[in-house]
């Protein structure tokens, strides 16, 4: 089983992906919103293979100052522009815009290492140039996707370089920008960037899916059995969580790609392998859990064991004696910007079914 980033959204999320496209070869910049793993990566980099754009990605989540946010810019332009000759431009740029440059540090790695702190500003304002100059001299067209944007305010305090990202999404007619982000907040509606919302699949869709990959590795679901309802109930249309369950299955049945003739998923498969997957992981849940205030703990664990699409009602705040007013709008909140749980139009259900589950069983 492939790795979610090796996804086909072409059979997933057509709709999506014919509008993501169609953006790019306007040259449009936007915003994709869902929660990890529900496939925004893999929509933004097929719709850029299929426009033929080259791809460039920087996870703010990753950065934790100035010079760390550099750091990945360049590593991110160096990976998408790594053939002799477009190396040889980027040495040329680098070489006009500090001529006094040594020979060895003519490359983004050594040139972005050098630079003394509290000279970041410089660099990062002539990297942001960098892709438009490369697009142009190339004849390409350039996709930026910025994971986590928000993420970058932990140490831009006072806005400085987002205001300066915003401003060149703006401008550059050649490379598009692309924000991964898992809800909308009100500085994305202010620009007026198309958001394309990705939420959990269907289960048409996911079945459809799910026994298709499991014939090319040899493997089919019991038609007696519940063992596909159970699976599509275990992964409530999550991409990423879907395929870890997936590849446990085949790991449990002892199976290979080329075994014939095709085993049969019974129930006991995938229930065992739902088990021992969140088994693997569950230090990561509870460690998550943890760090939640008290406040959203309480009302991530209530959502998962007694499911509502009325949270705020008199009866489920009593019931789990929840806090009540803003503070129960706050949380869940809170909860939804974290990508823990979908907001109203998905019934504030918990978002990522592995958790959901170790929730339930814990």
């Amino acid at each position: 089983m492939k790795s979610s980033s090796a996804l086909p959204s072409t059979n997933l999320r057509k709709a999506e992906l014919k509008r993501v496209s169609v953006l790019l070869k306007k040259d449009s910049d936007l915003i994709v919103t869902g929660v990890p793993g529900i496939g925004r990566r893999t929509l933004i980099r097929e719709a850029a293979n299929q426009v033929g754009m080259r791809h460039l990605e920087v996870d703010c989540l990753r950065c934790r100052s100035a010079g760390q946010f550099v750091r990945l810019l360049s590593d991110g332009i160096r990976n998408a522009f790594s053939k002799p000759d477009e190396f040889a431009k980027i040495r040329q740029w680098i070489l006009d815009q500090s001529p006094t440059l040594e020979p060895p540090l003519l490359d983004l790695d050594r040139l972005v290492g050098s630079i003394a702190p509290g000279k970041e500003w410089s660099l990062f304002e002539r990297l942001l140039a960098l892709p438009q100059h490369l697009a142009e001299s190339l004849n390409c067209r350039v996709v930026v996707v910025f994971h986590n944007f928000a993420h970058i305010r932990a140490w831009d305090r006072h806005r400085k370089w987002e205001t300066r990202l915003l401003q060149e999404i703006q401008q550059q007619s050649r490379v598009s920008y692309a924000i991964v982000a898992i809800v909308s907040e009100p500085w994305m509606e202010a620009m007026g960037l198309p958001v394309i919302f990705l939420g959990p699949l269907s289960d048409r869709v996911m079945q459809s899916w799910i026994v298709n990959k499991m014939a090319v590795a040899g493997l089919s679901f019991d038609p007696d059995s519940r063992s596909l309802e159970m699976f599509l109930s275990y992964v409530q249309g999550h991409i990423k969580d879907a395929i870890a369950l997936a590849q446990r299955i085949q790991v449990v049945c002892h199976i290979t790609p080329t075994q014939t003739p095709a085993e049969v998923i019974q129930d006991h498969h995938v229930h065992s392998s739902m088990l021992a997957l969140v088994k693997d992981i569950e230090v990561t849940f509870e460690a998550l859990l943890l760090l939640l205030p008290p406040t959203q703990a309480k009302l991530l664990e209530s959502l998962s064991l007694d499911p509502t699409e009325r949270p705020q009602s008199n009866a489920y705040i009593k019931k789990h004696y929840l806090s009540r007013g803003g503070s129960l709008q706050g949380a869940l909140s809170s909860l939804e910007q974290k990508g823990l749980i979908y907001g109203p139009q998905f019934g504030y259900r918990v978002s990522l079914p592995l958790f959901d589950f170790w929730i339930k069983r814990s």
